[in-house]
C-alpha cells in the first residue's frame, strides 16, 4: 500500500509528473532510433555483424552501452561513447593542465567552456571512430561466408560517417533534453536505457537455455533461480560499494557577535569507500583493448598478446584486477586532496578533534583515505571480474555482463540518482520519500556517468 500511495503522490506533483513524461517520451525516440538501419546495409550484413559481435567481448560491452544499436548497424551504432571518452580526455586535462584547472575554478562560464571543448572534441572522436566501425563492418560481412557482399567506397564512408556522427550528437542531444526538462542527469540516463533494454533479452535466453531439453541444459530452473539470486546478492554489493563512506568528524570553533552564537556546530567530511566510481574500470579496460589489438597483427592461436584476447581467462582478469588496483589508488590520489580540505577547514575556523590543523590534519585525511582506498579498490575489482566468474559456472555471455563490471555499477549510480531526484520532490512538496526512515543517498562524487 505505501508503494502505491507513493506512486500516486508522484503522479500529484504536476512538475514530476511532466518531467517523467518528458523523459519517457525522450527514452522512446532514442530506443525507436537504435533500429533505424543505415541506408545501404542489407539484412545479411546485420545478421554478419550480429555474428561477430556475439563471439567478441569487447564488441558486446559496445554493443550493450548502445543498447543493441551497435550490432543493429543503426544510426545510433556509436553511442554516448565518443561523447564519454571525450569527457574523460577533458577531466583528466583538468587534472594537469593549468589552463584547464583555472576554467574549473571559474564558476558557470568556465563549466561552459569545458562543456563546449568536450562537444569540439566529441566530433574529432566521431569521425575517428566511424570509419573504422564501417571498415569492420565491411570486413565482417565479407568474411562471413554467407553469400553476401558489402563495398563500401570512399563517398559512401563519407556520408555514412556523417549520419553516424548526427546520429550520435543526436543522442547527447536527446540527454541535455533529458537534463533540462526531464529527471536526472540525462547522459547517464541514456547510458542505463541501453544498459537495461538488453536485460530482457538476456534473461530470456538464459530462461531457456536453463529449460529441460534444451541443448547443453545443466542444473535447469533450480540453477537459473539460483543465478538470480546471486544476481540480487552482486546487486546489493554494488549499492553498498557506491554507497560506502567514511565520515570524519569537524568541529567548527565558537564565534560570539553581539548577543549571538556562530560556529560550534558538529559535522561530518564524507570520505567515499569508492571515491574513484567506474573511472579504474575503464581506464583499466582501455589498457586491456591493446593487446587485444595487437594480437589482431599476429598470427596462430598462441602468444603472449594471444593470451589477452579471451576476456574469460584467468590471465586477461588477474591483469584487469590488478590494474583495477593500481588505478583506483592514482585516481583517488588525483580527485581526493587532502591539502585542499585542511586549508579548507582552517579558512573556516574548523578543526578534525584530536587533530591538529594543518599539516596533521593532512597526514590524517591521506591515512584515512589510504585504508578504506585498498577495501574499496579490492572490491571494486572483484566486481569488475564477476562476470568471468559467471562465465566459468556456465552462464551465457549476455548474461554474465550483468554480474558485475562497469555495466553493473553505471546501472547501480544512475538508478540511486534518479531515486534520489525523484525523492527530492516529493520531499520538496511534504510528501513522504521513497524510503520509510532514511534518505536515498545518490554518488557525490559529481560523475556523470
Amino acid at each position: 500500500m505505501r508503494f502505491i500511495d507513493t506512486l500516486k503522490n508522484i503522479w500529484t506533483i504536476e512538475e514530476l509528473r511532466k518531467r517523467i513524461l518528458v523523459t519517457l517520451l525522450l527514452v522512446f525516440i532514442y530506443r525507436v532510433g537504435c533500429y533505424v538501419v543505415l541506408p545501404g546495409i542489407s539484412p545479411e550484413a546485420i545478421d554478419a555483424l550480429a555474428s561477430f559481435t556475439n563471439k567478441s567481448g569487447l564488441m558486446q560491452l559496445l554493443d550493450m552501452f548502445s543498447g543493441g544499436a551497435f550490432s543493429q548497424a543503426s544510426i545510433f551504432a556509436l553511442g554516448i561513447m565518443p561523447y564519454i571518452t571525450a569527457s574523460i580526455v577533458i577531466q583528466l586535462c583538468g587534472m594537469i593542465l593549468p589552463s584547464f584547472q583555472k576554467m574549473q575554478r571559474e564558476g558557470e562560464s568556465g563549466r561552459q567552456k569545458l562543456n563546449q571543448y568536450t562537444r569540439y572534441l566529441t566530433v574529432l572522436i566521431l569521425f575517428l571512430q566511424a570509419p573504422s566501425y564501417l571498415i569492420n563492418l565491411q570486413i565482417q560481412v565479407n568474411g562471413a561466408h554467407n553469400g553476401s557482399a558489402l563495398t563500401l567506397g570512399f563517398w559512401t564512408v563519407v556520408y555514412l560517417t556523417i549520419i553516424l556522427a548526427a546520429g550520435s550528437m543526436f543522442i547527447m542531444w536527446l540527454g541535455e533534453r533529458i537534463t533540462d526538462r526531464g529527471i536526472g542527469n540525462g547522459i547517464s540516463f541514456i547510458i542505463l536505457v541501453g544498459i537495461i533494454a538488453r536485460l530482457p533479452g538476456a534473461l530470456y535466453y538464459e530462461f531457456v537455455s536453463r529449460l529441460p531439453g534444451a541443448s547443453g541444459s545443466q542444473g535447469g530452473l533450480v540453477m537459473f533461480i539460483v543465478e538470480l539470486v546471486l544476481l540480487f546478492a552482486v546487486t546489493v554489493g554494488a549499492v553498498l560499494l557506491v554507497q560506502g563512506t567514511r565520515k570524519v568528524p569537524v568541529q567548527y570553533a565558537k564565534r560570539i557577535v553581539g548577543n549571538r552564537q556562530y560556529g560550534g556546530a558538529r559535522q561530518y567530511i564524507p570520505l567515499k569507500v569508492n571515491a574513484a566510481g567506474v573511472m579504474p574500470i575503464i581506464f583499466a579496460q582501455a589498457i586491456m583493448f591493446i593487446p587485444m589489438a595487437l594480437s589482431g597483427f599476429r598470427s596462430g592461436e598462441s602468444g603472449f598478446f594471444h593470451a589477452f584476447t579471451d576476456i574469460n581467462s584467468f590471465w586477461y582478469n588477474f591483469v584487469f584486477f590488478v590494474l583495477i588496483v593500481a588505478f583506483t589508488y592514482f585516481y583517488t590520489a588525483i580527485t581526493v586532496r587532502p591539502t585542499q580540505m585542511a586549508e579548507d577547514l582552517k579558512r573556516n575556523q574548523g578543526f578534525i578533534p584530536g587533530v591538529k590543523p594543518g599539516k596533521k590534519t593532512v597526514e590524517y585525511l591521506d591515512a584515512v583515505m589510504s585504508r578504506i582506498t585498498l577495501p574499496g579498490s579490492i572490491f571494486l575489482g572483484i566486481v569488475a571480474i564477476m562476470p568471468a566468474f559467471a562465465r566459468f559456472f556456465g552462464i551465457s555471455q549476455n548474461f554474465a555482463q550483468f554480474f558485475g563490471g562497469t555495466s553493473l555499477l553505471i546501472l547501480v549510480g544512475v538508478v540511486l540518482d534518479t531515486l534520489q531526484q525523484v525523492e527530492s520532490h516529493l520531499m520538496m512538496h511534504h510528501y513522504d520519500g521513497l524510503m520509510k526512515e532514511g534518505k536515498i543517498k545518490g554518488r557525490t562524487t559529481g560523475q556523470a556517468y
